[in-house]
């Protein structure tokens, strides 16, 4: 095996044995599953950058250098294709995401295979070891065998390649291989917790490359002190459409946090019909059944049919959350009944849903604490609960999703304060580790300066 590392200002021999150059860089064809090398990048005299085909001219190759098949006189020299990626300058020391893994991780150096005359790329090693190897091969090699004196292995920390995805958006359009798995391509969830590792700069590159649709939903999934930081990063344009896209309830959320200039500045301009629903849902204290309620729910007036219904589901936006039931109100908009979609389609068309609705509501008022809203939602196992005010009227829903961010949110504040009385005895336990590390590395940096 090779590493780029080892490669890199290595003489380049031509077929007459004169030195022509030193390695600076390699590129590869990306669209491949283990891409090959198809260009060398080498410095000639003067310190010229000079690009040939690595099939046409390469004969051998070694850690030691390379060795061309032709004279220097019959080179002819080429340039860097639009599907292919320079090693050096575009991989190495960047950051990439681990898409398989799931996480934010830095190249420290990139593995490379033997094939007769082919050279192709396996992957990036992103542990320690490519870092030492990158300071000086010795320094490797002395650490893991004082590492293996001590019990301890120091493995290779290898992504491959088709589990890579740049955070170098000026390569967005690089086609990377053809069973590579991008970033935009992963579950929203998966991609907020690695946006929520880059730093805002790569954050904002990365998330121009999502579309709206996946770029609200990785939003929503961010953690709060995330998301309101990040959309205060983002164009105010482009930050209201996506608020504006929102489920209510999680735009609320967001707004809260958001300095009140900026806040004003997006909910102006968004839609009217969107900033209307956001405004009454932040006028309900936070924690409480109006702060974490949706308004989107779907209801019909208790003179309807079941067919009329039936048909208005249809008519649906495929947006539209899903809806566990129908909410009868009558014509002042009171809440009076609740209907199961099991009951809607067993039942005939020409039926009135006040003939047919279960009339024994379970309810909250806007100002119950959202853990009692959890913990009703739970005792009477049900989908969602609706919220009405003082006189009946329906104002809003509260789902088993929300009921159970309430329920983490808490589980997450008793652990922090359960955790406060160990913090002193974790720190005191690194401090003496970090002091016997520096030790052994210490003695490793002697032995090699004692083997120079």
């Amino acid at each position: 095996m090779l590493y780029l590392s080892q490669m890199t200002g290595k003489p380049v021999i031509d077929s007459q044995g004169e030195k022509i150059g030193t390695i600076s860089d390699l590129a590869i064809q990306t669209g491949e599953v283990f891409p090959r090398i198809t260009s060398l990048a080498f410095q000639g005299p003067g310190n010229t950058p000079f690009m040939i085909s690595w099939r046409k001219y390469v004969d051998e190759f070694t850690e030691d250098g390379i060795t061309l098949a032709v004279p220097a006189h019959d080179i002819r020299f080429s340039y860097l294709q639009p599907d292919e990626v320079l090693l050096a300058r575009d991989l190495m020391n960047r950051q990439i995401v681990d898409t398989q893994g799931l996480k934010v991780v830095r190249v420290n150096d990139l593995k490379l295979s033997q094939s007769g005359r082919q050279l192709r790329l396996l992957g990036a090693e992103v542990g320690v070891r490519g870092i030492l190897r990158g300071l000086h091969p010795l320094l490797e090699s002395a650490v893991v065998k004082t590492a293996r004196v001590f019990g301890k292995k120091i493995d290779e920390q290898l992504i491959a390649w088709n589990y890579m995805d740049l955070l170098d958006r000026d390569l967005s359009e690089v086609q990377l291989s053809v069973t590579h798995r991008r970033l935009d391509e992963l579950h929203p969830a998966d991609v907020a917790d690695i946006l929520e590792q880059l730093d805002p700069k790569q954050r904002a590159a990365v998330f121009e490359h999502l579309d709206d649709a996946q770029a609200t939903e990785a939003i929503s999934e961010m953690e709060d002190e995330y998301q309101a930081e990040f959309l205060d990063d983002l164009d105010d344009i482009r930050a209201a459409q996506l608020i504006g896209s929102m489920d209510p309830d999680d735009a609320a959320e967001i707004v809260r946090d958001l300095p009140y200039e900026k806040a004003e500045t997006l909910l102006r301009l968004m839609g009217v019909e969107d900033a209307t629903e956001i405004r009454s849902l932040l006028g309900y204290k936070d924690g409480t059944a109006g702060g974490m309620m949706t308004t989107q729910f779907f209801a019909m007036k208790k003179s309807a049919t079941v067919g009329e219904t039936i048909e208005a589901l249809r008519e649906l936006d495929e947006e539209f959350p899903t809806v566990h039931y129908v909410y009868v109100v009558d014509d002042y908009d009171k809440l009076v009944g609740v209907l199961s979609l099991r009951t809607l389609v067993l039942t005939e068309d020409q039926c009135s849903l006040e003939s047919v609705m279960y009339d024994e509501i379970i309810s909250v008022q806007p100002g119950e604490e959202e853990d009692d809203v959890a913990a009703d939602i739970f005792k009477y196992d049900i989908p969602a609960m609706p919220v009405v005010d003082e006189s009946g009227t329906l104002l809003g829903i509260v789902t088993t999703d929300d009921a159970w961010d309430a329920i983490e949110d808490d589980v997450a504040g008793d652990k922090s304060r359960a955790s406060a009385g160990k913090i002193a005895g974790i720190i005191a336990a690194c401090v003496i580790a970090l002091a016997f590390y520096t030790l052994v590395l210490l003695r490793v940096v002697g032995v090699i300066g004692g083997g120079q």
